[in-house]
């Protein structure tokens, strides 16, 4: 028995194909350099305008994710425990060569290594700026099973930003995000955030379109005001391959604009909102 029919996309919803020159010069330098990025292993729709800005979120710590989130189609599996040591200086000449000022870091979940890979982003974002002391690095990190040490070692490498998302409201992270993440969890990751390095912009981004009411949007940008954190990104849920959450609704883009509305007049500094805005969309434009 097949399901229902995925609800079709509304006009507001367009993507651009792969193109450009500086999109084949983002491709040829991160392929060259065995990098892989979220912009494609999550398919996202932003890809080409991105590249050709010469703007990349960079994934560490391999492909293979050891958790299964029912809205990502990043490949879920066992990665055995292996990294690549070299990856924190390869990452840093990537971006040396590509002359980027702002990039942002992020990677799969790492359960199986002991610090679940914080020590590997420590490394990476101190090669970066050992390279590039100009550039400016963000970085969206997972819960680390919500180990105060782990966040604390990446804090201490001294990005700039440091992002994790909550990725729904909190009646749906059971269904939706991997039984070993936490909607509390995550709120625990940015208030230690704020507390460790106050200095440090904090940022989390949600999903909407996965069956949530206006209430509970509400309620999430209330929670996320509540642990201070200084930038929200908030967009359309895109179902990226039939075996996950389909999509329930698509919200208009005044709708959206709503959003905004509602988490700055709560105090949240910056607040991202659009159909087609992802976690890493235009980070640089925004600190």
């Amino acid at each position: 028995m097949t399901g229902p029919e995925p609800l079709k996309k509304p006009p507001w919803i367009k993507f651009r194909i792969p193109s450009g020159t500086s999109y084949r010069e983002v491709y040829d330098l991160l392929k060259s350099h065995n990098l892989a990025t979220v912009c494609q292993e999550a398919r996202c729709p932003n890809v080409t305008e991105c590249w050709n800005r010469k703007s990349a979120t960079i994934m560490i710590l391999g492909k293979t994710c050891t958790r299964s989130c029912r809205f990502c189609a990043v490949t879920s599996g066992d990665p055995k425990g292996i990294i690549d040591p070299d990856e924190p200086s390869h990452v840093a000449e990537a971006i040396r060569t590509l002359g980027l000022r702002y990039v942002v870091i992020t990677s799969v979940d790492r359960d199986d290594l002991p610090d679940q890979g914080s020590g590997h982003y420590a490394a990476t974002v101190a090669e970066i700026k050992k390279i590039n002391p100009h550039t400016r690095v963000e970085v969206l990190i997972p819960d680390f099973s919500g180990s105060a040490g782990s966040i604390r070692s990446v804090l201490d490498a001294k990005p700039d930003v440091v992002g994790h998302n909550v990725e729904t409201v909190r009646r749906l992270t059971p269904g939706i995000r991997d039984r070993r993440s936490g909607y509390e969890r995550s709120l625990g990751v940015l208030a230690v955030i704020k507390e460790r390095a106050p200095q440090v912009l904090a940022k989390s981004g949600f999903m909407v379109g996965l069956g949530e009411t206006d209430e509970e949007i509400e309620g999430t940008l209330r929670d996320l005001a509540d642990v201070r954190t200084d930038i929200v990104t908030i967009g359309q849920y895109l179902q990226p391959c039939r075996d996950r959450a389909p999509v329930v609704r698509y919200c208009r883009p005044e709708e959206f604009e709503s959003f905004k509305r509602i988490g700055l007049a709560m105090g949240i500094p910056h607040v991202v909102s659009g159909p087609l805005v992802r976690s890493s969309y235009r980070a640089a434009d925004i600190v």
